[in-house]
Parts: C-alpha cells; structure tokens; sequence
C-alpha cells in the first residue's frame, strides 16, 4: 500500500524480508514452528526480543547469538536452544524463535540427502 508504483518483483523482495514466500515456507509445510518460552503461569520469559521482532527495531538483537541482550536473555534462549537441538531441530540464525525439523535448512544444516517437508500444491477433487 505505502509503494503501489513499485514492481511484483520489488514488492515480493521486500516482503520476503517479513513473510517467507509460500512456495519456500517452512512453516507452510508444516516443518517450522515459532517458540519461546513460558513459566508455570503462562508468562513469557525474556528472550531479549519480542516474538518476530525486526533487525531494524532490535538492533540486531533478534537475532539468535546477539550480544545485545541480557544475561537471563542469553540463559532462557540457550535452554531453549539446547532442548530443540537434542530433539534435532534447527534454528535459523536470524530469529531466535525459528525452529525447524525436515526443511530445506535443516537438511542443508544436518547433512540429509533432502528436505522431508516442502510446500504442497492444493488441488480441489471436485
């Protein structure tokens, strides 16, 4: 909307900065998922961002071995870092949140031969 003479191209581009495309998404594929950490009650713990926190409104700190968090940031991302690991998903370096099983990056990461997971067409049986 703030840039309706721009290209498809450019407008993709600078969404791709948000929104994973469809035709890559992990999370449309059901091989990515977004998490933080709660205590008993419900509460999120501090992980130094918010959940999808940009680069730009972070200052870097969004991302998963940034320096510019706390030290109880730094602990709470570090257990939910060892955990998802030894349950063998990956993060994506960028988001501290984003972890991922059978994607395209955790086949590249982990050494498989291929993704497990990848983007479906629907098609309608009507």
């Amino acid at each position: 909307a703030l840039h309706p003479d721009w290209p498809a191209e450019r407008l993709h581009a600078a969404a791709s900065r948000y929104v994973s495309p469809p035709e890559i998404s992990p999370h449309s594929a059901g091989a990515a998922v977004d998490l933080t950490l709660a205590d008993a009650d419900g509460r999120e713990l501090d992980l130094g961002t918010r959940m999808n926190a940009d680069p730009e409104e972070s200052e870097g700190a969004c991302y998963t071995d940034a320096l510019n968090i706390s030290a109880r940031a730094r602990a709470h991302r570090e257990l939910l870092g060892s955990v998802l690991t030894a349950a063998g998903l990956v993060n994506y370096p960028t988001e501290w949140w984003h972890w991922s099983y059978g994607d395209r990056y955790w086949a590249l990461l982990t050494g498989a031969d291929a993704a497990r997971y990848g983007p479906k067409e629907h098609t309608s049986s009507a």
